[in-house]
Parts: structure tokens; sequence; C-alpha cells
């Protein structure tokens, strides 16, 4: 059911389109279930199985970015992220609509995609508009989160299943706002998840200085630093800032369902071209924080995990 959903609701697959599902062999199953399905409903589907990459955004084969761009849909159940890659950037610019699923699993998708789709859209559009209008950002917690993040003319994107129009790009599950910031100063400490390290034991204070990652503690942190800094400078980027609007999802761990939890904030480091910033490096990890308040210029828009719009 959620498969169908994401084909004839979220991306409006027609008959006769060209349609790419791009996976691993560990998500071959669930690749085989998508593409199947919009066989039936009448599309042109083909399977490309890859082999796992070394880390979110890093570059899928050439073969396969070729046949993205020469696509009308793509769908990507892969483990690592094709999200922030040059390939699903060049594949968007050429008008292919595009979902990724990283690390998405059969039962996720079923529970996270069977939230109030109306709520979620609204949410994500007056948090999307927020920014858009918002000069900065304020992180804080409980813990002794004090992040300053500035958007600069960085657009927003509301990721909330709506990928109808060429050109369209978004996450599946759905269920965040998100913005390219252009620099951050600051501490964030990381109580949720942190991508390819996952569910923190204890919270994880990142220390963020001329919008860069510097300094973290514990081992989760020193391992962040770690899958960060073999890529360079770049690498610590602040790449990302989002904000959660699904009502369904939990703290599991797997930062593609983390990211999403209502009133959660996320703030991601390496690459950030593909959505609207100047860092292209095949790394991007995003870390949650779960009970955080957050303010655009001034104005709260989440508080102690609560959505306040």
């Amino acid at each position: 059911m959620a498969v169908r959903t994401i084909l004839r609701d979220c991306l409006r697959v027609e008959p006769g389109e060209e349609l790419l599902v791009i996976c691993n062999p560990v998500t071959e199953e669930i690749g085989s279930l998508m593409r199947i399905e919009a066989e039936g409903d009448g599309a042109f589907a083909t399977l490309a199985v890859i082999s796992e990459l070394d880390s979110n955004g890093a570059e899928p084969p050439t073969p396969v970015a070729a046949a993205m761009v020469a696509a009308q849909v793509v769908l990507a159940p892969t483990i690592q992220s094709l999200s922030h890659t040059s390939a699903r950037h060049a594949a968007t610019q050429a008008g292919v609509r595009i979902a990724t699923l990283p690390g998405v699993t059969e039962e996720m998708l079923a529970r996270l995609m069977n939230a109030d789709m109306r709520k979620l859209r609204r949410r994500g559009s007056v948090l999307a508009n927020a920014m858009r209008r918002g000069e900065e950002v304020r992180i804080t917690c409980g813990h002794g989160s004090d992040l300053l993040i500035k958007l600069g003319d960085r657009t927003p994107i509301a990721d909330a299943g709506d990928l109808h129009a060429p050109g369209a790009f978004g996450n599946l599950p759905c269920g965040e706002a998100f913005i390219a910031p252009t620099t951050a100063e600051g501490t964030l400490v990381v109580d949720g998840s942190i991508a390819g390290v996952g569910k923190v034991e204890t919270p994880v204070e990142l220390t963020v200085r001329d919008g860069h990652l510097v300094d973290a503690t514990g081992p989760e942190g020193e391992q962040l630093l770690e899958l960060l800094t073999k890529h360079g400078e770049d690498g610590t980027n602040i790449a990302e800032l989002g904000i959660g609007t699904n009502e369904e999802a939990t703290l599991t761990g797997n930062i593609l369902e983390d990211e999403k939890i209502l009133g959660t904030a996320h703030v991601a480091f390496g690459a950030s071209a593909a959505i609207g910033g100047n860092v292209q490096v095949p790394v991007h990890l995003d870390c949650v924080i779960v009970e955080p308040t957050v303010e655009i210029d001034g104005n709260e828009v989440a508080r102690g995990g609560e959505l306040l719009v």
C-alpha cells in the first residue's frame, strides 16, 4: 500500500513513463517491489542493483548516473543516501522526479507514510516559508545547545511527499523542512542519533566555528569527526538545518526516520551543493536533537520537542 502511495500520490507516475529504481543487494527486495508495482501501473521500469557506497553522499557508478538523467522518475531505496550527490542534482536539473529512500524498510515506509499528509504538507510549507523570510535560526536545548545559524539567501525545501512536478526531489518517507545554511557558530548537543553512527548513548557536544565542526565529545563524537575529516575541511562544513514534521516517526537510530520526528531538529555536515549550498564532497551526515527550542528571527517554531506551527 505504501509503495502504491509513493507511485500514485507522491510521484504520480503515468503509463509509459520511464522509471529507474536504484538499490543495493540488501535492498533489492523492496527495490523489486517498486519496479513491479510501477510496471503494473504501465511505466517502463528498470531496476539497477549497485554495490554499497563508501558513505552518504558518495557518487553512484557513472552508468547509473547517466541513467538517472535519462529517466523521467527515479526511486533510490539504497543504504547510503544519493540525495546529496552530483548525480542526483544533475538529474533534478534535467527535470527528473526523484525520491531517495536511504535505509528504508517496508515496515518504516508503511508506518511513516500513514501520517496525515495534509497536516504534514501544511507544517512543511509554514516552516519553509519562515526559513525563506528569516535571516537566522537559533537552536537551544536543556543539554546546553546554543547554536546560531545564518540562512543568507538560500532557498528552503518542504520535504512533504509532493513530488509530481518536473524536477521535484525529496526523501521518502517524508516529513521535514530544510535549508542549506551559509554559516553557523556555537554549540550543538546531540541527544538523538548521528548518521553513520546510530543512537547516541550520552549527549554528544559539537562545537561549530565559522560554519565548520571543529570538536566533538565522546566516542560517537570522535567517530563523527573521523567520518567527516577524512574528506578534508569541506567534510566539516555545516550543510543543512532541518526540522521534523512527521507525527508517526520515532527514534530508531535510522537517520531516515529520526530526522523526520515531529518537533525535532537536525544539523548535517558535509555536502550542501545538491540542496542549495556550495560545497560538494562525498559525505553528508545528519545529527538529530530530540527536544530543541528552535527560533527563526526570534520567533519560536519548536520548543521541547513540540512543533508550534
